[in-house]
């Protein structure tokens, strides 16, 4: 099985499912959990799970971040998976959400990464793009992909 297992959240359902799903896969066999999340500190305008805000308000965004990687760490100690959480600084306007997650995941040696998608199609998904796709194409371990409700 995958003794490391990489989730990233951003406080989206669709991430909350990919948590859910990580540790459906940490259950099956001995794994850690290490829960993700990317904070865009330099940017002036943040999206973040789904909102945009001025620069200004990051201090609270990055609050917010926290707090949901302590809920995740909350749910993983629930139920009964050894795991930690990390909030991640996005390096400025050089790298991508992409990434930073495959950066990161490749650091941590991770043997699975489970990502949520929006199933975004179209002029939305050219204009916004995918993070999930993007990581998919570059990255060097396995991949799950938990398809949001919302698709």
């Amino acid at each position: 099985m995958y003794a490391k297992i990489m989730v990233a959240i951003d406080g989206s359902e669709t991430s909350k499912l990919a948590l859910g799903e990580a540790i459906r896969v940490a259950k099956a066999g001995p794994s850690k959990v290490l829960v993700v999340s990317v904070f865009d500190s330099e940017a002036e305008v943040v999206a973040y799970g789904g909102l945009v805000v001025p620069n200004s308000q990051r201090d609270g965004l990055r609050a917010k971040a926290l707090h949901i990687l302590d809920e995740a760490r909350e749910t993983l100690d629930q139920n009964g998976i050894a795991g930690s959480g990390e909030l991640i600084e996005k390096p400025g306007e050089k790298m991508d959400i992409a990434a930073v997650l495959q950066q990161h995941a490749e650091g941590w040696e991770a043997d699975l990464v489970v990502l949520g998608t929006h199933g975004r199609r179209g002029l939305q998904r050219m204009v916004i793009g995918s993070v999930a796709e993007s990581f998919v194409r570059q990255s060097h371990c396995p991949v799950l992909l938990v398809r949001g409700k919302e698709s």
